[in-house]
């Protein structure tokens, strides 16, 4: 059946607004943005399958099935953290070097990750200069099933942390750390590493936060990377 020419106007009409709806779908679903390419990480061997059945934490993280979905980042990106200086805020540590967790050893048993005191403490690292960040990958012990409490990380261009501060990760359920509520679930740490999206905000200074664990008080690293590109010239 013919259409009449009013029902081909009103359809070029609507022809832009259909495309761009598909367009934005896409970008939701992680489909390739032009100038962007899939961030591809070197993860360790895994040490566990599974939900172990003794952790027993309420609205936990469910495992996921499959492997992680493709994470898009600028061209051009690198790992900054690398060999970069790293402090904390209980020094010097129960065990290990501090310098372990941008070292690129992300294996998870011992002799591979930091060891440091118990209760709210913090890794943080020192890029050495302002980079515009697009993702940060953390593992804190994967060699066993855990799962760390109050994960917290968050950038800044301020070495104290005292101005120009983003939180970019928070799954403090009760705000026993004092960022605030976070949005995210508990989860176990897995030979994958957390990956979070810093959305490319501009920062020297990266800071993970914990409070102990599913099985001791302490707080462990193994290793942060950065992903991240000097930032464009104003």
């Amino acid at each position: 059946m013919a259409c009449s020419p009013a029902s081909r106007s009103a359809s070029r009409r609507w022809l832009p607004l259909v495309l761009a709806s598909v367009v934005a779908v896409a970008g939701m679903a992680g489909e390739p943005v032009r100038g962007r390419k899939v961030l591809v990480l070197e993860l360790p061997r895994p040490h566990f399958i599974g939900t172990p059945i003794h952790i027993k934490i309420p609205d936990l993280e469910k495992p996921r099935i499959g492997k992680r979905p493709d994470f898009y980042v600028p061209a051009g990106v690198t790992n900054v953290a690398r060999g970069k200086p790293v402090s904390a805020s209980d020094t010097p540590p129960i065990m290990g070097e501090l310098s372990q967790v941008t070292d690129g050893d992300k294996d998870g048993i011992e002799g591979s990750y930091v060891e440091i005191g118990a209760g709210k403490q913090f890794f943080q690292i020192d890029l050495k200069a302002p980079y515009q960040l697009f993702a940060i990958v953390v593992w804190h012990y994967h060699a066993q099933a855990r799962v760390y409490h109050d994960v917290v990380v968050q950038v800044s261009t301020d070495r104290a942390f005292a101005r120009n501060v983003h939180t970019v990760y928070n799954n403090d359920r009760d705000n026993s750390s004092g960022f605030g509520v976070g949005r995210a679930k508990e989860y176990i740490d897995t030979h994958e590493g957390r990956l979070i999206d810093p959305k490319g905000v501009v920062a020297r200074y990266v800071r993970l936060w914990g409070r102990g664990n599913s099985e001791s008080d302490l707080n462990h690293c193994t290793e942060i990377e950065v992903y991240g590109k000097k930032p464009a010239a104003p």
